[in-house]
């Protein structure tokens, strides 16, 4: 038994603590144990917090540049050789790593792949563009409660053709874009059910499993657990493709963590094909290797969730990272719901957005 006790820190689902807990328990000499919080804590919590409690952080890359500035993570680098940071791109799904990449080095490892895709009840065709959503004949639900606001209307600028701060850092979107995803906000909406207007993702799922007032949620985090009582699709398209932010989750090494080799084959197992194929979809966990969603036996256990939303987890979006970017995505969110349940003017909500977003960055610096 190792003289080492480690501490790791997830968040409070299936999804996110089964397959942890499971392989933990399986390796008792790594002396690792885990604990969880709420989906909301993994959301907003600040990081630095948590990394002087525990040793291993499960986190959500838009918290990435915050760890940086506070100094709370170990990058990759420091601890894995060359060659396996060279391989996880290439084997991982989309910019799954790639949204753990900040100020020119890695902050963690992308265990977890998931994105903004399309939800509906069984036997119902999915619309494939957002046209097609807003001329559906039934209940469409938004997601929008907590960051999931901001998150969605990202997507559907994306969608229509502009990626927000991506052609300019520093400017969040086109009044053009901006305006257009606000209209198709506005117009589901009015028509939303009141009875999901307060849930999570995963609240919304829920519900969608057990009543009948939800057909449809174009715009919701892929949640495999729910893959055998709803269909799952690629998010809606328009102009630009596929429309859809990134969202996963990756496992940082704190500071405080002492590192034994014992430790890094733990960690180089959990990413590791014969384990992102059999142990973690077995354990409820949603693989972030590109060979675990196009495996038959995966797909076939769950009901082709991995291939039928696969094309969107390529393309997905990546939102900023910078530091108090957790704070602008709070306060975005907050703002667009308040315009839309309202319905109050686009044009202010847009230039309070620009203002909000300029408020928490640097300019010049990383998204």
């Amino acid at each position: 038994m190792s003289k080492v006790k480690y501490r790791g820190l997830t968040w409070d689902h299936p999804r996110g603590f089964n397959a942890l807990d499971a392989a933990a328990k399986a390796t008792p000499e790594l002396g690792l144990s885990w604990d969880k919080h709420s989906l909301e804590g993994f959301e907003t919590h600040p990081i630095a917090d948590l990394c002087e409690q525990y040793d291993l952080v499960v986190l959500d890359h838009p918290h990435i540049g915050e760890a940086v500035a506070g100094d709370c993570l170990r990058p990759l680098e420091d601890t894995f050789t060359p060659e396996e940071i060279v391989a996880w791109p290439r084997d991982c799904i989309g910019p799954s790593l790639k949204s753990y990449q900040f100020a020119g080095k890695h902050w963690a490892l992308p265990l977890d792949a998931a994105t903004q895709v399309m939800a509906c009840r069984g036997g119902i065709v999915p619309p494939q563009t957002w046209d097609e959503v807003l001329a559906f004949d039934g209940p469409v639900a938004l997601s929008l409660a907590g960051p999931h606001a901001a998150l969605s209307f990202q997507s559907i600028c994306a969608a229509l053709g502009e990626r927000p701060a991506m052609k300019d850092p520093d400017v969040l979107i086109s009044e053009a874009v901006g305006l257009t995803a606000l209209d198709i906000m506005q117009r589901l909406t009015d028509t939303s059910p009141l009875s999901v207007r307060e849930k999570n993702p995963i609240g919304i799922l829920q519900h969608m499993v057990d009543h009948e007032d939800v057909a449809l949620c174009p715009l919701i985090y892929g949640y495999v657990n729910y893959a055998n009582d709803l269909t799952f699709a690629n998010a809606p398209c328009s102009a630009g493709g596929i429309g859809s932010t990134l969202g996963g989750t990756g496992i940082g090494i704190s500071k405080r963590c002492e590192i034994t080799p014992a430790l890094l084959d733990h960690l180089r197992w959990l990413m590791s094909p014969q384990t992102q194929i059999g142990f973690i979809p077995a354990h409820d966990g949603q693989p972030s290797l590109r060979a675990a969603w196009l495996d038959a036996v995966v797909n076939a256990r769950w009901g082709d969730f991995y291939r039928n939303t696969y094309q969107t987890l390529e393309t997905a979006y990546v939102r900023p990272r910078h530091n108090r970017a957790i704070a602008f995505q709070t306060a975005a969110s907050e703002a667009i719901r308040d315009t839309l349940y309202k319905q109050r003017s686009h044009d202010q909500l847009l230039t309070q957005l620009q203002t909000l977003y300029a408020g928490t960055r640097v300019p010049g610096s990383e998204r």
